[in-house]
């Protein structure tokens, strides 16, 4: 007999493991549904290599290798269903840096905390520095990230965006 529904409900987060549902806000959690529901295209409520296939087809991409999906399903301990999907997404947030690291490494070209930084000066950066971006994949960033009309980069919301994947809609 599986319980699995109605003890995790009950209080389990004292002991060591934690509640994968804890991780996320509700309306995340919705969203990772509508992802998983999306995918699984049999509704069988898992998600299985013709799902997979399926899904790559439907965006586009229709000759994905079986070794290609393979290895993705190897990612999951077992069947994926949704609490083995949404634990997978949770294992790969969490080696996302925090929103005040990510906050705090700009700051670094932010000495006066105004928030923002000069687009032409991140641009700079960015192409000059460590692992250097092409002019496409700045100009991509300033797409999806516009600047403001003094030319500033809004970096406090790029940083909210990169950590909860979605716009603050306030200020």
């Amino acid at each position: 007999m599986d319980r699995e529904q109605a003890p995790k409900k009950a209080k389990k987060k004292e002991g060591g493991s934690s509640n994968v549902f804890s991780m996320f806000e509700q309306s995340q959690i919705q969203e990772f549904k509508e992802a998983f529901t999306i995918m699984d295209q049999n509704r069988d409520g898992f998600i299985d290599k013709n799902d997979l296939r399926d899904t790559f087809a439907a965006l586009g991409r229709l000759n994905v290798g079986n070794d290609e999906l393979e290895e993705m399903l190897k990612e999951a301990p077992g069947a994926i269903n949704f609490t083995v999907f949404l634990t997978m997404f949770g294992e790969k947030l969490k080696g996302t840096d925090p929103e005040e690291t990510i906050l705090n490494a700009f700051k670094i070209f932010d000495p006066e905390g105004k928030g923002v930084l000069k687009g032409d000066e991140i641009k700079y950066c960015l192409m000059s520095q460590a692992d250097k971006f092409t002019e496409t994949e700045v100009t991509q960033m300033f797409t999806n990230f516009p600047l403001d009309v003094a030319g500033n980069l809004d970096y406090k919301n790029l940083c909210y965006v990169i950590t909860h994947g979605e716009d603050k809609e306030q200020e």
